[in-house]
């Protein structure tokens, strides 16, 4: 069951997000069209800005889930509501505290966007006050999509999540067809996700009727410190996620500006699309993960994640490398060669998303086994790393500087939190095993990509699709090809070639 669990829930998070993704690429090149450049970077800088203000929220979702994985494996009804009654007075007071800090940060938005040199007719106060209003119902409604994710179920909430992405889009770009109103664009995306929270509630509420009791425990006292314990430490590591993820556009803005903010958002939107298909399907074996370790022995779950780390080099090596081949042709064939950004900064977007994939396989592990605590300060040392060496290198190199900053920020997962507490205090393994094993990786993946993009330099077409079908062709040959020479006698590679005959059969 739990194999068959995480085949439904990878296979559905891949599908949801393919969907995603080209929806994304098609409402993006229209907001462009119809709206512009400026209103493209005001969105992803809000975006950012909004997104940040999940700090508040702790952590309290993981460590909640983390403590629903033993009572749903053992079908104790009795503490899964308690647990989910928690839940929701947790949210309803975070959802407060979110409005509440996010109307204080409105006096300083004048720091954050130079307002007096936005040319657009736009009130840039009343933009962010709906931007704040999404986040906000969305901490009133969630919470009962943990029960079905920590039930292995999250395939109904990405089969959901498909039916909002298409219904949001269709609507938003019809209305600033008929439009061009900035304001009802936001005010449509409001409305849709408080439909797709209220859908999954129902379904919840269905598959799960004792949530529905009114007669509920409170929540075992011995519970609740474990959790405020897991809260505690999340909170630090929820301060490395609101600098690192969120500085990126703010010191861009600051620095060069809402434009390259806009051109930045085209990229990410690609890149974080290639990140959130391929890292969601890890994320999607988290829940049965969290299974195996409460009933299975350290060398049977080293040996799961040995196979895990294999699939996602694989598919972190290849992501990476097409993008890197295949993005600068895409880009003048979806919106345009003035959109283009530097190869230098490509370069290193790339090699910026190949780690933050491949940290997915060690962090499925260590937040499945709930390691929170342990590693609380080294989120605030990755930000502090994250913003010094950014804002120092954006002045010297300018954009590529940003990115850097954060991928010099991960070295503080890479050395000391991955070998430390997952390699060494999950698996018992040796500090020696980790760094050979992760250095190999990376070697390899420097070696496939170096030589792959060479060999897309040798071929050029004046005739921009032609190059782009054969950047395809050489992205998905060649890496795959070196791949699979490389590992044709490595039991991983093994175990994975006879799954996929197996299925054939």
């Amino acid at each position: 069951m739990r194999k068959k669990n995480s085949i439904k829930n990878m296979i559905s998070s891949m599908g949801s997000n393919v969907i995603t993704i080209i929806i994304g690429l098609v409402a993006q090149a229209i907001f462009i069209k119809l709206l512009g450049e400026e209103y493209l970077g005001l969105n992803g800088l809000f975006s950012n800005v909004i997104s940040m203000l999940g700090i508040v929220e702790l952590g309290i979702g993981n460590a909640i889930i983390y403590n629903l994985y033993k009572p749903i494996a053992n079908n104790n009804i009795e503490e899964i509501k308690s647990l989910m009654s928690f839940y929701k007075k947790s949210y309803h007071v975070i959802a407060i505290i979110v409005l509440a800090i996010g109307f204080l940060i409105i006096p300083l938005l004048q720091f954050i966007v130079d307002i007096d040199s936005v040319t657009i007719s736009i009130n840039v106060y009343l933009v962010y006050i709906l931007f704040l209003i999404d986040i906000v119902c969305s901490y009133l409604l969630s919470y009962k999509r943990s029960i079905l994710y920590a039930s292995q179920k999250n395939y109904i909430i990405n089969v959901i999540h498909i039916g909002y992405t298409v219904l949001l889009n269709v609507f938003q770009l019809l209305i600033l067809y008929l439009t061009k109103n900035y304001y009802l664009y936001l005010i449509i995306k409001i409305i849709v996700r408080i439909l797709e929270n209220i859908i999954i509630t129902i379904i919840a509420n269905k598959k799960y009727n004792y949530l529905l009791d009114k007669d509920i425990k409170k929540l075992d006292k011995k519970i609740e410190k474990d959790i405020f314990t897991k809260v505690k430490a999340l909170f630090f590591h929820k301060i490395g996620a609101f600098v690192v993820l969120g500085s990126d556009n703010i010191i861009i803005s600051k620095f060069l500006g809402l434009v390259t903010v806009g051109l930045y958002s085209n990229y990410y939107l690609i890149i974080n699309a290639v990140q959130t298909l391929f890292g969601q399907a890890l994320v999607a074996l988290t829940p049965s993960v969290g299974n195996l370790l409460v009933t299975e022995k350290t060398e049977k779950v080293f040996e799961v994640f040995k196979k895990v780390r294999f699939m996602n080099f694989w598919i972190s090596t290849f992501s990476s490398i097409a993008i890197l081949v295949i993005m600068q042709s895409f880009i003048i064939i979806w919106i345009g060669d003035k959109y283009l950004l530097s190869v230098l900064v490509l370069m290193v977007l790339v090699f910026n998303l190949y780690q933050k994939l491949m940290r997915n396989s060690y962090s499925t592990f260590k937040e499945a086994a709930g390691i929170y605590k342990e590693d609380k300060y080294v989120p605030v040392v990755e930000s502090l790393i994250n913003i010094i060496v950014s804002i120092i290198l954006v002045n010297k190199i300018g954009l590529a500087g940003v990115f850097i900053g954060t991928i010099a920020s991960g070295l503080a997962l890479w050395c000391f939190s991955y070998p430390k507490y997952v390699y060494k205090k999950l698996f018992e393994r040796s500090y020696l095993d980790y760094a050979k094993e992760t250095v190999s990786y990376i070697l390899l993946f420097i070696i496939i990509a170096t030589f792959t993009y060479y060999i897309s330099t040798l071929i050029n077409f004046s005739n921009i699709y032609l190059e782009f079908i054969t950047n395809c062709l050489i992205s998905l040959i060649i890496p795959n090809l070196i791949l699979v020479i490389v590992f044709i006698k490595n039991d991983n590679f093994k175990y994975y070639l006879d799954l996929v005959k197996r299925k054939i059969k």
